[in-house]
């Protein structure tokens, strides 16, 4: 049994989940533009922006590096664009040159810079967000961790970003050439939305890591598409999602290990995973774009259809003074399974169509009428 304290434990939490909102605020727009990917490539692709902020300042704070981010960020949108309309290549080959590129040449920079500043390939990649309580600030006589605060800017940002901008953003990603026609700049959105990304990356990458922001610019929007075609409700859903994912994985983090005799995880890495266990459970129990509710759908319009074949084979019988049919040729004559077709002559006969009398079917007065 573990016990839960709001000093430690709380603050992880707290740093998660506003790691998760943040970037599914944003990664809504990536999933419906189709631009997953990208998200992932600006997050690591800032890498460069952010060993060159450090060499300049020797701090991991800073708007500096903000700004050599956001930077970075539109100019890995710069370049992927650059490499579609010259190499006219698509969007997916065009990320696939330019994020490789600036990872390693961020990378490169980094070790190369280690020894000047407190900097690693594993702190920006899978972070720390277990030391989050190591560098506190006092804010209205509590003491806040600093990437708590961080990231509740952030947070902030991508929110009003969002709502303020809600049907320019809305208008540009489903129809951009009716965006075109209302004086909407869809690059301009482009660019902003790809800054914010370079941004929410940058907040994270100290405490909880590329990995985690990776995840929740992905993940929870697409949990929240899977239940409702609405926006504003997918956008509030994949918030909440990225929060519960935030709490789930904490915990994991906590009980699991012991359960299976490890010492310890990586609590951004088990708040990724919690983020993929709700999809996987979305994917598999969702109402409507679920496959279960699918695989049932598609089960019903199936025995619908065989009825309708089977009513259609009753009355051609009917017509050539054929009365009854036995039960043991249905399969061969409607070219089914023996599974479905008990289930298509169930549904007739609960509509009170057919009737079965020694292994034979026969239409009803009902049914005759149908």
């Amino acid at each position: 049994m573990f016990h839960l304290s709001w000093q430690v434990d709380g603050w992880i939490i707290v740093a998660g989940a506003l790691c998760g909102v943040a970037a599914a605020l944003l990664g809504n727009f990536l999933v419906l533009r189709r631009m997953s990917l990208l998200g992932d490539a600006i997050s690591h692709a800032v890498l460069p922006g952010l060993a060159a902020a450090f060499l300049l300042t020797g701090q991991r704070q800073g708007w500096l590096i903000f700004a050599g981010a956001a930077l970075v960020g539109i100019l890995t949108v710069l370049l992927i664009e650059l490499a579609k309309e010259s190499g006219h290549v698509y969007a997916g080959a065009a990320i696939g040159v330019v994020f490789p590129f600036l990872v390693v040449l961020g990378l490169v920079m980094i070790v190369r810079s280690a020894y000047r500043v407190d900097l690693d390939p594993g702190c920006v990649l899978y972070g720390a967000i277990e030391t989050t309580l190591v560098d506190l600030v006092e804010v209205g006589g509590w003491l806040v961790p600093r990437a708590v605060i961080s990231l509740a800017l952030i947070s902030v940002i991508n929110l009003l970003f969002v709502v303020l901008l809600y049907r320019p953003l809305k208008v540009s990603t489903f129809d951009p050439q009716l965006a075109q026609s209302q004086g909407i700049s869809v690059r301009a959105m482009h660019y902003a939305l790809a800054s914010l990304v370079a941004m929410t990356s940058v907040a994270a990458f100290e405490s909880v890591g590329n990995i985690l922001v990776v995840a929740m610019f992905v993940v929870p929007p697409v949990t929240a598409w899977l239940w409702t075609d609405r926006l504003w409700l997918m956008i509030v859903l994949s918030t909440l999602f990225a929060v519960l994912s935030a709490v789930l994985g904490h915990i994991s983090a906590i009980a699991l290990p012991a359960m299976f005799g490890m010492p310890s995880t990586n609590t951004a890495g088990m708040m990724a995973v919690a983020a993929g266990g709700l999809l996987g459970f979305t994917a598999l129990f969702a109402t409507r774009k679920g496959l279960l509710s699918r695989a049932i759908q598609s089960l019903r319009v199936q025995r619908r259809i065989l009825g309708e074949d089977l009513l259609g084979l009753l009355y051609r019988s009917h017509a050539q003074d054929v009365m009854n049919l036995p039960t043991a040729t249905l399969t061969d004559k409607l070219i089914a399974t023996r599974w479905r077709s008990w289930l298509a002559l169930r549904r007739l006969r609960r509509r009170g169509w057919v009737q079965v009398t020694d292994h034979h079917v026969s239409l009803t007065a009902s049914g005759l009428a149908v």
